[in-house]
């Protein structure tokens, strides 16, 4: 007998009492069973016993169609996790011919450290010599990421200016994120371990979706966001007065609304960190969708862009009622998804990382 697709604990787990269905964006789009968190564990457990093949024609669009985002698992009163099930799920299914070229391009450019660094080499990213000058290696060292450091480079020199105490050392490369999310599982967590072997010490990181991968495979108490590390260091006068300044007498205050990542809030219950820089540095404005996917969702947005400006479109119904200055991201998926969307709508709101606004105001 073959070895089950998924861990039977995980799929038993599920009492199909329907809490689900209300989080779930693509339910929300669609309003078909198949397409929520409830129904595909329904399928999961069909292909689990043999009653439908992994190649099934709708197995095989839900495990695409879904976002990832594990809306559901904050709110499952059975503890599902849901994550978990869906990365099993792609890791059966998704190989040869059934992943796009799209995505095994995206792969193939992060599966190796050298060709990680490769990638950054023409953008100014943060870059410094590990060490204090004293010998001793840093306590905490600054994650650049694989694509963050090609997109947005400006990340992490922000990050490295609000704690110029992290080492940024140059031999890491890709966490093993988007591998575990589409299809590779075992290779994600092996770039994980990779990546935590080379940066000793707590490991601070400026993208969402990687401290939710990191934090899972090599331990939460390895693994910070910077919103988390910038509070959790005793210093929050890093985004107080001492750093913005008082506001000059009839001075504007920013208005500053936030986007959360999904696998920070919902996978690491990291949100409230973040709000409590902002609010120190202009007027924070907390918008009804800041918790619900933005339609990035890792390699979502590459792989079915019409269905990722679908889920987009609300956020930026919301900006544009807001009347947002600044809308905030801690992750470079949803930096690419709203920078887009804002551009595209034509609105007059900037998107711009948390790390970017703190040293802005500094």
């Amino acid at each position: 007998m073959s070895a089950p697709v998924f861990t039977p604990e995980l799929l038993e787990r599920c009492i199909s009492c329907g809490f689900c269905l209300p989080a779930c964006p693509t339910y929300a789009l669609t309003g078909v069973e198949t397409s929520s968190p409830r129904g595909r564990i329904s399928l999961m457990r069909a292909v689990q016993t043999g009653a439908l093949p992994a190649d099934d024609p709708t197995v095989a669009e839900e495990s695409s169609f879904c976002l990832g985002c594990r809306a559901c698992e904050p709110v499952c009163p059975a503890g599902v996790r849901y994550g978990d099930l869906l990365e099993q799920w792609r890791d059966h299914s998704w190989h040869g011919r059934r992943r796009p070229l799209r995505l095994r391009a995206l792969l193939f450019a992060v599966n190796r450290a050298l060709r990680v660094r490769a990638l950054g080499l023409v953008r100014r990213h943060a870059r410094r010599a590990t060490g204090s000058g004293s010998g001793d290696a840093p306590a905490a060292q600054l994650m650049l990421g694989c694509f963050e450091r090609v997109l947005y480079p400006n990340v992490s020199r922000s990050a490295r200016e609000l704690c110029p105490e992290l080492g940024v050392s140059a031999a890491q490369g890709c966490c093993g994120a988007l591998h575990a999310h589409n299809g590779e599982l075992a290779r994600g967590e092996q770039l994980a371990r990779e990546l935590g072997g080379r940066l000793p010490g707590a490991i601070v990181t400026t993208s969402g979706g990687c401290a939710a991968h990191l934090a899972g495979v090599l331990g939460s108490d390895r693994v910070l966001e910077l919103s988390q590390y910038l509070l959790g260091r005793g210093r929050t006068d890093a985004a107080g007065p001492e750093v913005a300044g008082e506001p000059a007498a009839g001075a504007r205050r920013l208005r500053i609304g936030l986007q959360d990542s999904c696998h920070l809030r919902n996978g690491l219950g990291v949100w409230r960190q973040p709000r409590r820089l902002l609010a120190q540095v202009g007027e924070y404005v907390e918008l009804p969708s800041a918790a619900a996917c933005c339609g990035a969702a890792g390699t979502y947005a590459v792989l079915r862009p019409r269905d990722s400006a679908r889920v987009l479109e609300r956020h930026l119904d919301e900006i544009a009622a807001a009347d947002l200055d600044v809308i905030a991201v801690v992750n470079p998926g949803c930096y690419r998804q709203l920078e887009r969307g804002v551009r595209r709508r034509g609105l007059r709101t900037r998107v711009m990382h948390v790390s970017e606004i703190l040293s802005q105001e500094r």
